[in-house]
């Protein structure tokens, strides 16, 4: 169990520090893109007028997440397991002509051993065995997302987003990339209204 933990923060590490993001959209927030094969990753950049541990004690707590993302319509705690770590179960709404999705993630939290360092709240997809996929859902995967939250100053830090997409998340995402949805924006603008 500690080894998942480790791999999960691990992962978004190594995620974040990838060299090769490309810029894609400059408005308020800034969006990069990093490619990799068929995986696409991308990562949001938002300023917020808020501590970092504040940010990071708000986004943090999944169960709030539905008050500024609409990609998560119900989010309940499968298991705790230690008090940095949660497991959730996650539905998103359907798309036209789809199912909704389903999500069982691990989110693990870690807090910085010195000031240089983020706070971050890692997400990836595990199997419990007291939840497998239902025929209601279409069960989706995440491989690597979550938080870096850098202090800037006493009362402002800097929120990076990571996703990193498989082909499940692609219908959310295509329309964005290419710019003829801003739903990411959106997003993100929720998430620092609702951080502020």
């Amino acid at each position: 169990q500690a080894y998942v933990s480790y791999s999960n923060i691990a992962a978004l590490t190594h995620l974040a520090a990838k060299p090769g993001w490309e810029i894609t959209s400059t408005l308020d927030d800034v969006i990069w893109t990093h490619e990799e094969g068929d995986v696409l990753s991308f990562k949001v950049e938002m300023k917020v007028k808020i501590p970092s541990n504040l940010a990071f004690s708000l986004l943090s707590d999944f169960k709030v997440r539905q008050q500024w993302d609409k990609h998560f319509l119900t989010c309940e705690v499968l298991q705790a397991v230690n008090e940095d770590e949660n497991i959730y179960h996650i539905t998103s709404p359907p798309m036209t002509g789809h199912k909704p999705r389903d999500f069982v993630i691990l989110v693990s939290l870690r807090q910085p051993c010195k000031p240089s360092e983020p706070y971050i709240v890692a997400v990836k997809s595990v199997t419990l065995a007291s939840m497998p996929p239902s025929p209601e859902y279409c069960r989706s995967e995440i491989l690597c997302a979550g938080f870096q939250i850098y202090s800037v100053s006493h009362s402002s830090s800097v929120v990076c987003y990571f996703n990193q997409v498989t082909s499940g998340v692609m219908p959310y995402l295509a329309a964005n990339l290419t710019g003829s949805s801003k739903s990411i924006e959106d997003t993100a603008l929720e998430c620092i209204k609702f951080l502020e």
